[in-house]
């Protein structure tokens, strides 16, 4: 792997060392990592299916994709604004009726109705930067506000699969916002809304219009949300530990399991499966200011959006909060500084990582960023949540690691 490759050989075996270190521990059963620079891509997969053996990690294993489906899931919007679609600042309302006279909390921790109306309408922009008034917010877990997200089933990852998104529109509307639109971060709701606008600006279903103008322009054949029934032996059993005893709880199994079946809610927050290759197609179009071999997936001043910092120092204060006080909900990850459309952006230097890497990290234990300066991808796919920190500790060694074998 010497040469022209941009990485060391000796800085490789050691990122193959430290990752085959965290399977041997016993705490990951097994992951698959793509490392790509300029034209040479290394692939490592390593350890089993299950936690109690089973198949081999295969390049080609199939993982459910969490959070890193975010920064994937808003390129549907960015065709959609490259074709005057839709335009940053037009009002939502002629597409979310359901978002139309907003009342907005006086306090985050008040009674759901004590409101203010809001200032002004819910914007495309406030649903593209994460900024229209609703989210997780994890600082704020037991206020009414939130219990009542909970309650209403608008969020992935409970007991119940979020319901189609006609009723998930309507549960939302019966909501008041956290903020004024266009005053602050916060995480996953917009993700999720975005695939309703999509859908119903275009007339299609969320998945159907990502497939034609991103999925199978770029080839990723494997990318969507649900696992066929001829490919779900490629999907692992996906791991919750207990967080006190760090014993292997399976929270979704492959057959009969969450993702073995189109679901009810195509969810651009996290309802994602995807491939290391199909990712790296994905995040090296990016890198390639939007092209794919010689067609435009994307158009450049598109890819610059999503890829640069879009929030103020106000507005960024929810995001500093949820990685600087929440670090046992992320285990260290998210402190980046920015939050461009869909995904994380670097805007200060706390790790290996420059400046201007852009991507972001799922519960699920995937990690998916992208680096111009570097131009760099890598890739990290495990099937062990983010309920204890074992999956994310790897992610931090795969990243160190990684930045000490460029060349």
């Amino acid at each position: 792997m010497m040469g022209n490759s941009g990485f060391s050989g000796a800085g490789l075996r050691r990122l193959r060392d430290v990752l085959a270190r965290h399977v041997d521990s016993g705490r990951i059963p097994g992951l698959v990592a793509l490392v790509s620079r300029g034209g040479e891509t290394h692939v490592e997969a390593i350890g089993t299916m299950r936690h109690d053996g089973g198949a081999p990690m295969r390049r080609d294993t199939i993982f459910r994709m969490a959070s890193t489906s975010k920064p994937v899931a808003v390129a549907a919007a960015m065709v959609l604004l490259d074709e005057c679609r839709l335009r940053l600042d037009d009002p939502v309302e002629p597409w979310l009726p359901e978002l139309a006279d907003r009342q907005v909390l006086k306090r985050m921790s008040g009674p759901l109705d004590d409101t203010v109306p809001a200032r002004r309408p819910i914007i495309v922009r406030d649903v593209l930067t994460s900024t229209f008034g609703l989210g997780m917010d994890m600082t704020s877990l037991g206020t009414p506000i939130m219990n009542a997200i909970f309650e209403q089933g608008l969020t992935p990852d409970l007991p119940e699969p979020m319901p189609e998104p006609d009723e998930w529109m309507r549960r939302l509307g019966g909501l008041p916002l956290m903020h004024q639109p266009g005053e602050r971060w916060q995480y996953q709701i917009s993700s999720d809304l975005l695939g309703v606008l999509v859908a119903r600006v275009t007339g299609r279903s969320f998945e159907a219009f990502l497939r034609e103008r991103i999925f199978d322009p770029l080839g990723m054949k494997d990318t969507g949300f649900h696992v066929p029934a001829d490919r779900i032996d490629r999907l692992p059993t996906l791991y919750a530990p207990d967080p006190q005893t760090g014993e292997f709880t399976v929270w979704d199994e492959a057959e009969g399991g969450r993702w073995s079946r189109p679901p009810a809610f195509q969810g651009g927050g996290g309802g994602l499966v995807s491939t290391v290759d199909d990712y790296h197609a994905y995040f090296r179009m990016l890198l390639n200011h939007g092209r794919h071999g010689g067609e435009r997936i994307l158009s450049r001043p598109a890819v610059e959006l999503m890829t640069t910092n879009r929030l103020t120092p106000e507005q960024n204060a929810a995001r500093n909060a949820m990685a600087r006080d929440n670090v046992h909900v992320s285990f260290g990850q998210g402190q980046h500084g920015g939050w461009g459309m869909g995904m994380a952006v670097r805007t200060y230097r706390g790790d290996y990582a420059p400046i201007g890497q852009f991507g972001w990290d799922g519960g699920s234990g995937t990690s998916t960023y992208a680096d111009p300066d570097n131009e760099l991808t890598g890739i990290l796919l495990t099937q062990v949540g983010m309920s204890v920190p074992d999956s994310a500790r790897v992610i931090h060694d795969f990243w160190t690691t990684l930045y000490q074998a460029v060349d």
